[in-house]
């Protein structure tokens, strides 16, 4: 079997994305120079690929579908030792990154994202109602000092592997989460901007039917 090589002290920025050739450009522009970025396309019907491998990053396709697996895709097609996870829509700033990638070089397992909306209209009631329930409970039954569900996060490539395969959906953040915790790491939460998204419709927060599916995803990981 061929050895990966990792690059320890680089970073790769991890983007899954499902029709997201509209917003992308602007996230792949804003990402800053030293990372590399890996476009993980799960199922898209648009021009995300091209635009992403146009643009430079790496072009993983993933065709089995949800955020999880996509995050897991990317993860594993990474060959540096600290990778970053945020959305292709335009929705959270790359500038942050290096804020969260500085938490994990300081000591911890893994930095995360809190969302700070720019303005009211962003997150809509039914989605930021959801998300509140569930950090509440991640704070209360695992003790994690998290107030969101870990949109944008940065951690060690090893670490993330070596929790082996976590939920192929919506659940992936919120059981990456419950996993770091009963794996004894340091979880760090930073606050980070959270913006319109640039382009298309969110697969969760754009309906209720959508966030009640993600929700239903996140209760079956708290059970």
């Amino acid at each position: 079997m061929t050895e990966t090589h990792v690059e320890p002290d680089s970073v790769t920025v991890v983007i899954p994305c499902r029709d997201e050739a509209e917003a992308l450009p602007a996230v792949l522009a804003a990402i800053p120079l030293e990372y590399h970025a890996v476009v993980v396309d799960n199922g898209s019907t648009d021009d995300t690929a091209a635009v992403a491998r146009v643009r430079g990053a790496t072009v993983v396709r993933e065709d089995r579908p949800g955020y999880g697996a996509a995050v897991q895709a990317g993860i594993g097609a990474a060959r540096t030792e600290l990778v970053a996870v945020l959305d292709g829509d335009g929705s959270m700033d790359p500038a942050d990154l290096p804020g969260l990638v500085a938490l994990v070089r300081d000591g911890a397992d893994l930095a995360v994202g809190r969302r700070r909306p720019v303005h009211a209209r962003v997150w809509p009631w039914h989605a930021r109602l959801g998300n509140h329930v569930i950090a509440a409970r991640l704070r209360r039954k695992y003790g994690l000092p998290v107030h969101d569900i870990a949109a944008m996060r940065v951690a060690r490539r090893s670490a993330m592997l070596s929790l082996g395969p976590l939920h192929n959906r919506s659940g992936y953040p919120l059981e990456l989460l419950v996993a770091a915790s009963s794996a004894g790491w340091r979880v760090v939460e930073r606050d980070i901007a959270y913006r319109p998204r640039t382009g298309g419709v969110s697969k969760v927060s754009g309906s209720i039917l959508g966030t009640l599916r993600a929700t239903k995803d996140f209760l079956a990981v708290l059970r």
